[in-house]
């Protein structure tokens, strides 16, 4: 005759009858359904047991059953609660820039990692970066470049400031790290250095470009940031002909030549002629960096870039360039000068 034996093991009644044995931990929930076939077996037996007692024992390999069932399903489903969303495989990304120094870095560095964007040229002559659904939305600061994108959480995120720009779009999307090295190397942190570098570029060799649209020339200040930057290209220079690659930090291309390309290629604007006989690590790794698609298609965006241009035309021709573009910019000084004081 067939009957059901049933381990005579109290665990089904003493364990599972207690209302707080779920603790969240997914070891117990699996070795709770590894003890089922030892307290369920199904064959032949050659002694039927008694009615009464074959139900008990049903009743308790049951409950054993449907809590280890129940178990597993809220672990499962506390597991996928807590686990961290997967980045999603196709980003959303619009950028919002001008031709810039600092505008080109985000373009350059979505082309080098090939990602697919949405340009928004910001016009500046228009003080569009002011406008309050900018403002609101985009930027509070009112600069550019800024980008949004769609988190891992599936809503927007926005970044702002183009070092912010470049971390999170290296730390998201370079995972083969084409244009980076693994957290936490040697590296890693090189290239943050000179990715921070770049902020003390941007700030002298910034200030170095405005001044040609300054009504009047005043020499100290052309003096002092002109020195200040020939300073801080005399750095690059070193690094550069310590580099057995060409590029600033180790074996490849990185973030750290992206951010401070855009700022050397800007030197004669900025009053300063790189030769070659004083910059000549320098001057090749301009080329160098012009001659990587990625880099030339990314620093025509919005429009062609034009800096390099410059390298071969004399003060006066830079000058008459600059007084095109001086009566926009003194009035958007002016209305930014205004803003501020709402």
């Amino acid at each position: 005759m067939m009957s059901i034996l049933i381990s005579s093991t109290g665990f089904a009644s003493e364990q599972c009858g207690a209302a707080g044995y779920y603790d969240g931990s997914l070891t117990k929930g699996s070795s709770m359904l590894r003890e089922i076939p030892r307290v369920l077996r199904i064959g032949i037996g050659p002694h039927p047991q008694p009615a009464a007692q074959r139900a008990s024992h049903l009743r308790r390999a049951s409950l054993l059953l449907s809590i280890s069932r129940r178990f597993t399903t809220t672990t499962t489903t506390t597991m996928a609660q807590q686990s961290p969303p997967q980045a999603q495989s196709q980003p959303n990304i619009h950028l919002y820039t001008a031709q810039t120094p600092n505008g080109i870095k985000v373009s350059m560095l979505l082309e080098e990692l090939g990602l697919p964007y949405t340009v928004h040229a910001i016009d500046l002559t228009k003080n569009e970066q002011k406008e309050p659904w900018f403002l609101d939305d985009i930027n509070p600061n009112g600069r550019i470049p800024a980008l949004t994108d769609t988190f891992t959480d599936g809503s927007q995120i926005r970044l702002f400031e183009s070092g912010s720009i470049m971390q999170y779009l290296v730390e998201r999307y370079d995972v083969a790290h084409k244009v980076s090295y693994p957290k936490g190397t040697r590296e890693y942190w090189e290239v943050n250095n000179w990715v921070l570098a770049d902020g003390r570029a941007g700030t002298d060799a910034g200030k170095q470009t405005t001044l040609p649209y300054a009504p009047e020339k005043i020499q100290y200040g052309i003096d002092r940031y002109q020195n200040e930057t020939r300073r801080l290209y005399r750095v690059m220079e070193k690094q550069l002909a310590k580099s057995t690659s060409g590029y600033l930090v180790g074996d490849r291309c990185t973030v750290a030549d992206i951010a401070c390309w855009g700022w050397v290629a800007a030197s004669a604007w900025a009053g300063i002629k790189l030769d070659k006989a004083e910059f000549p690590n320098l001057v090749a790794w301009v080329d160098r960096i012009v001659a990587r698609p990625g880099c030339n298609k990314g620093r025509h965006v919005p429009k062609r870039h034009t800096m390099l241009d410059y390298w071969s035309k004399s003060e006066d021709e830079i000058d008459r360039a600059a007084e095109e573009a001086r009566g926009w910019i003194q009035q958007s000084m002016k209305e930014e000068a205004r803003l501020s004081k709402v």
